[in-house]
């Protein structure tokens, strides 16, 4: 057997969020398919916003072929800091219990590092194990928080993202970005989270490379700029290796028995709009409210995911419909309409052949599923990362439009109709359909035998033997 075909043992460590750790499922199962051993190594530590115990077990359910294991670690010092630096501060913390954890495998071929955790970097230097990043989002991500740390070097004058509303930012590989588009958490350059930002955002070289869930086809200029090493002038830029789309490929117990599918199975072909906006996407009432009247002027067939809005979700386990929807709308919608709260599994939903266009946050692994299933997108950005996603969805890859509105934190009911029936009704649907057709089509050939996603995964693999001649392993 050749020296690449053996089995390689790889531990996977995610950061604290569960936004984090479901993408690295994804290429745990991605990896266990290749024929590898796999660990995934998920900090437990009491701070809020961590991934419980529970939502660990929930995982190891689903998905029985990854193993999951639970090392120790005391929250952040700084209980009052922004959620950014106590991650980062737990992280680093949770160092000695992943140093003892890797120390008691018999073999571990590679770390695979979630972005935020930065800090494990030393752990592996300390144990000669080569460490690669999995950046779980756009590559066009990655260039735009590569070339940033720069970007306030050069321009030490320039005021914060914050101040700057429409003007353009340019970074490179990726469409000019409005600065309101920019992630909250980099928005004002004097702020402690912005600041834990430019720290984990320069250290990211470090790494040996980094794996990016995304497809060569999808984002060839922002993959150009970082083989360039335009985004890191006047440092080495790590090998970028687009080993994607990993999504969920649906089909769980639960996921079946839900009732919207049944629902689905009874509408006609590509004409529900579907509306969902990932694990934090809530509304206040005055806009769910809106959204509402959207749909029902719309007259489209929908499927709508509502929480409760943020202020109620510690009082509630389930939203008010009666209360937070206008009076007599769920009885006005019921022949076309079904709104289901709190969750739906998604990743059945967009591939049902009822679905015809999804209104989603932008989070990338939703974009991946859409684009998986062919389905045009209507982009309402919430927080992280999204606004930037916008921007390469509607810009680039032309396979989405943007609701105007979000910026100010209001979308209004007529902007929610308008969009809808562009997307379901007019050229420029059919148009996005079109183009999702092919951009589905240039996914499933880069995760095909031959493929470019399954080449980068060969040459990942061919780097970390190569690997081997630098480092021994740890003792």
């Amino acid at each position: 057997m050749p020296a690449m075909a053996v089995a390689k043992t790889f531990v996977l460590y995610p950061s604290l969020g569960v936004g984090h750790l479901i993408p690295m499922v994804e290429l745990a199962k991605h990896l266990l398919r290749q024929g590898h051993n796999v660990v995934v190594v998920v900090v437990d530590t009491l701070d809020r916003e961590a991934v419980s115990a529970d939502a660990v077990a929930r995982l190891a359910t689903a998905n029985p072929s990854v193993a999951f294991r639970l090392i120790p670690a005391p929250p952040s010092p700084d209980s009052g800091a922004h959620l950014i630096k106590r991650s980062l501060d737990t992280l680093r913390l949770a160092n000695p219990a992943l140093h003892g954890f890797l120390r008691s495998l018999p073999a571990v071929d590679a770390l695979l590092l979630d972005m935020y955790c930065v800090d494990a970097l030393d752990v592996a230097d300390e144990l000669a194990i080569p460490a690669y990043f999995f950046f779980p989002s756009a590559a066009g991500d990655l260039a735009v928080y590569l070339s940033l740390p720069n970007y306030y070097r050069r321009h030490p004058g320039v005021p914060s993202f914050r101040d700057m509303g429409e003007t353009l930012v340019h970074c490179p590989g990726v469409p000019p970005i409005r600065a309101v588009d920019m992630p909250q958490t980099v928005q004002d350059k004097e702020s402690d989270q912005t600041k834990a930002r430019m720290y984990q955002f320069s250290r990211i070289p470090e790494g040996r490379g980094v794996l990016v869930n995304s497809f060569d086809w999808l984002e060839p200029k922002s993959l150009k700029a970082l083989e360039d090493g335009v985004c890191l002038p006047g440092r080495p830029t790590p090998r970028v290796y687009c080993i994607g789309p990993l999504v969920n490929d649906g089909g769980s117990k639960s996921a079946k028995e839900h009732e919207c599918l049944a629902w689905l199975d009874a509408q006609p072909e590509k004409s529900v709009v579907f509306l969902s906006f990932g694990s934090r996407g809530a509304f206040s009432e005055p806009q769910l409210k809106d959204i509402a009247r959207g749909l029902e002027c719309s007259g489209q067939r929908f499927l709508w995911i509502v929480r409760s809005p943020p202020e109620e979700q510690s009082k509630f386990r389930e939203p008010d419909l009666e209360r937070l929807l206008p009076a007599g709308f769920l009885e006005r919608t019921a022949g076309r309409g079904m709104v289901v709260k709190n969750w739906a599994p998604q990743a059945e939903v967009v591939r049902h052949m009822a679905v015809g266009a999804f209104v989603t946050h932008c989070g990338w692994n939703s974009t991946l599923e859409a684009i998986m299933s062919g389905l045009p997108m209507i982009c309402w950005p919430l927080y992280a990362e999204q606004a930037l996603n916008k921007v390469f969805m509607v810009e680039e890859m032309k396979i989405a439009v943007a609701l105007e509105g979000y910026e100010q934190g209001m979308v209004k009911a007529g902007e929610v109709e308008d969009k809808l029936r562009m997307v379901m009704e007019t050229d420029e649907g059919i148009k996005l359909r079109e183009m999702l057709v092919v951009a589905k089509k240039m996914a499933l050939d880069a995760i095909g035998k031959g493929g470019s996603s399954e080449l980068a995964f060969s040459d990942f693999l061919e780097d970390l033997q190569n690997s081997s001649l630098d480092n021994v392993g740890y003792t």
